[in-house]
């Protein structure tokens, strides 16, 4: 008895001492995130196809992804059969979810679910795009966040961290940099 009191005694004196007193943690202590880039991928897309448009939801469509390459600490290739699904809502903001796949020069394939906003930030800006023609980037606001899925384990780390990616819009093609949140 008197051993398991003493051991008790102990185990707080060193845990009092060491542990931290959760009254001496506030926000300031929440670590400043950072981001790493990790690679690129150049996605060959086909012309939208719309499948509706209303006053409450905006224009669908959907847009069938080709291709593409992967460049940057990982490289291969997108593969076909991806989509990407948006709403353009009456406001100009564009909801969107990509869904595809990529193969890696190692042979390991990656599904990728990549869903974000696309908008212009400039109103005179935003007029000639909706004529249709190609804007500054630096008026175009684009970011995602990426979800990867994978069976191979060398890659399974990429699912245990939130990535962020910002993209550029182009007619045949997106650009896209993906980032890790450190």
């Amino acid at each position: 008895m008197f051993r398991k009191i003493s051991l008790a005694i102990i185990v707080l004196f060193v845990f009092g001492f060491l542990g931290l007193n959760a009254a001496e943690i506030s926000a300031k202590d929440i670590k400043e995130p950072k981001l790493e880039f990790g690679f690129m991928i150049d996605i060959e897309v086909d012309k939208p196809l719309a499948v509706g448009k209303d006053d409450e939801h905006g224009l669908r469509r959907l847009i069938y992804i080709k291709g593409g390459k992967v460049s940057g600490k990982l490289k291969g290739e997108v593969l076909p059969y991806g989509v990407d699904s948006q709403v353009v809502r009456p406001d100009g903001l564009t909801e969107l979810t990509a869904r595809y796949a990529i193969k890696l020069e190692d042979g390991a394939q990656i599904y990728i679910d990549n869903s974000g906003i696309r908008h212009i930030t400039d109103k005179e800006v935003a007029k000639e795009a909706a004529k249709g023609k190609i804007v500054d980037p630096k008026y175009v606001y684009f970011a995602t966040t990426t979800k990867f899925e994978t069976y191979d384990p060398k890659y399974k780390w990429m699912e245990r961290v939130i990535w962020v990616c910002y993209a550029v819009r182009l007619p045949d093609k997106v650009l896209l940099r993906f980032y890790e949140v450190k």
